[in-house]
């Protein structure tokens, strides 16, 4: 069976066999971010966009991404890098086996919730399991991600005001 697909913003036409799962495609793109966990749809570490929403590739056959577009750690990796620095600020990172699953949730999640709390931000990535750490640091991080912005835009406004006083 053949499928066409944007991956990663580049076409893809690819072979697939009709139980392919779309973890096991993409990593044969060269997507190894993409990573098998708990094979039973708990753990989200094989999270990726699948246009736009994040899917736990594990769960989703190949053939349902056809002429859809799939997005991997790889396809934002700028976006990925800079708030992989406020992980690793917060001591959080660990090993980074559960951080590419975990990383894509977080970046969907500021795309989709407007200013989240702790409680937003604790279900919305309930599934995401990592077994290095109590997630205290990772919502550390988190937080000051999603708040970077937001302090931005008051120290910009601040800025303005005091220029436009003197």
């Amino acid at each position: 069976m053949e499928i066409n697909l944007t991956l990663n913003g580049r076409k893809i036409c690819g072979e697939i066999e009709a139980g392919t799962l779309l973890l096991d495609f993409v990593r044969s793109q060269g997507c190894y971010s993409v990573k098998r966990g708990c094979e039973t749809s708990n753990c989200g570490l094989c999270t990726v966009w699948l246009d736009g929403t994040p899917v736990l590739s594990c769960s989703v056959l190949a053939a349902r991404a056809d002429g859809r577009e799939v997005t991997t750690l790889e396809g934002v990796e700028k976006e990925a890098e800079a708030f992989g620095r406020f992980l690793a600020q917060e001591g959080a990172e660990q090993c980074g086996f559960c951080s590419p699953g975990f990383i894509m949730n977080v970046l969907a999640m500021e795309r989709e919730l407007e200013n989240p709390g702790e409680e937003e931000i604790l279900e919305y990535l309930s599934g995401n399991l990592c077994r290095c750490t109590g997630y205290a640091g990772q919502l550390r991080a988190i937080v000051k991600y999603l708040n970077r912005k937001k302090e931005g835009e008051v120290q910009g406004r601040g800025g303005e005001e005091s220029g436009a006083k003197g």
